[in-house]
């Protein structure tokens, strides 16, 4: 009887049969929906993943992506947990408990003394990354803290193996809820400049979609994951309110809201996520709706063209990371009943004509990009084809077969959502 239920539950959760068995999404967060052997049967209330589709996958998914995301989440379980208090300098604060990091391609100009310790002043090298900013590993300890939840989270879901939750769960306290390990919901002095300023609303972007991503983690574990408790998802309900209201008050915050390019782009993804995963579906709504005229219309030209991303250094990296923010936003925006693939803007822009435009090069290699990039990888726009993909994108869907895999594999079928693959920081 058991495995009956079991099994029927399953089913219900696909849409495959009509039972009061399952609980619907929307309830997912609020009650346990998970069963011996299988593991979690609801989809989960997730803000950028469509929860439906993650339950699709479990029981019908890509069974290569799988392994790739398991064998990756399997390193997770013995690496961490991290934290911000593990660094060695403090932040002007005096509170090791605040995030500290510097801009990346600011450079010293005279060889540090005794009197000049950093050798200032500080010069801008776009694209050419300071070795120095990693001698404070909060930027690094976030990215693999944050990466290394969101794989245990999914691994989790897809397996039922309580390994992955409990380690997921470690991670999170660790980083979040802990009194002693926990960052304090502000960014005040992420990329900060020696001898110019402590900290720059252009930092924020150190947690961009990283964070949106412990968002639909923490929703994949409230669906009842074995040591992550109500009081738990509390707790990161109340640091992401904090955090929130951090990011639309502070100096920072409203610095970066007003950026035109990829900065903007990623705050309004990371505001709106975090506004639905708190409950402020209006909020969400609402951004949302404002990126069409407020960021696809003028980031994007009509064919595709975003000149103030590839008018950089690294234009490719750039052109599809900008990309990655508002294909998520618009994966936001679905959730709340906004379409923002198929927003026009009067000039004829649209996001699947920004996608398009990366189609020749994603598949043709760097001598169909004729523009500036110091480091070509040409697998960087693959997952942004896919999210066009989804929506709808005959010419990104036949795209996608020729377009390099990334070093571990094509997670998009077992976590759709764009990343950036290409992730500068580490190279």
């Amino acid at each position: 009887m058991v495995l009956r239920h079991t099994v029927v539950a399953a089913l219900a959760a696909l849409g495959l049969v009509t039972t009061s068995f399952a609980a619907p999404a929307a309830e997912a967060a609020h009650r346990n929906c998970s069963v011996p052997v299988i593991g979690p049967v609801c989809a989960p209330d997730t803000v950028v993943l469509d929860g439906k589709r993650l339950l699709q996958a479990k029981f019908a998914g890509d069974r290569t992506a799988l392994r790739a995301l398991l064998a990756a989440a399997d390193t997770d379980l013995t690496t961490g947990p991290w934290s911000v208090t593990a660094k060695k300098q403090i932040p002007p604060s005096g509170d090791k408990h605040d995030y500290l990091s510097l801009a990346p391609y600011w450079w010293p100009t005279t060889q540090p003394t005794a009197e000049n310790p950093w050798g200032c002043p500080f010069v801008q090298r776009d694209g050419q990354r300071n070795p120095i900013v990693d001698e404070i590993t909060d930027h690094a300890y976030r990215g693999e803290a944050f990466e290394a939840i969101y794989r245990l989270s999914l691994a989790w879901y897809y397996t039922g193996d309580a390994r992955y939750a409990r380690r997921a769960a470690l991670d999170l306290r660790t980083w979040f809820l802990d009194a002693a390990t926990k960052m304090n919901p502000n960014l005040n002095f992420a990329q900060g400049i020696p001898c110019k300023v402590d900290g720059r609303g252009i930092g924020i972007i150190e947690f961009s979609y990283t964070l949106t991503q412990v968002v639909d983690a923490t929703a994949i574990l409230a669906t009842g994951a074995p040591g992550w408790t109500k009081a738990d998802q509390a707790g990161m309900t109340g640091w992401y309110t904090q955090f929130l209201d951090w990011l639309r008050t502070s100096k920072n915050g409203t610095d970066e809201a007003a950026a035109q390019n990829n900065h903007g782009s990623f705050y309004d993804m990371l505001v709106a996520a975090l506004a639905l995963g708190t409950g402020r579906r209006d909020l969400a709504a609402a951004i949302a709706r404002d990126a069409g005229p407020k960021r696809i219309a003028p980031q994007i030209q009509a064919n595709g063209y975003q000149p103030q991303e590839a008018s950089r250094t690294r234009s490719w990296h750039y052109s599809a990371f900008n990309l990655v923010a508002l294909t998520r936003l618009a994966q936001i925006g679905k959730h709340v009943g906004v379409d923002l693939w198929h927003y026009t803007a009067p000039s004829g822009a649209t996001l699947f004509a920004a996608a398009g435009f990366l189609i020749p090069a994603a598949t043709q290699g760097q001598q169909a990009w004729p523009y500036p990039e110091l480091d070509f990888r040409q697998y960087a726009a693959l997952d942004v084809l896919h999210a066009a993909a989804d929506a709808g994108d005959r010419e990104a869907r036949a795209a996608l077969p020729k377009v390099p895999v990334p070093p571990g594999g094509d997670l998009y079928p077992v976590r759709p959502a764009a990343e950036q693959l290409d992730d500068i920081a580490k190279s």
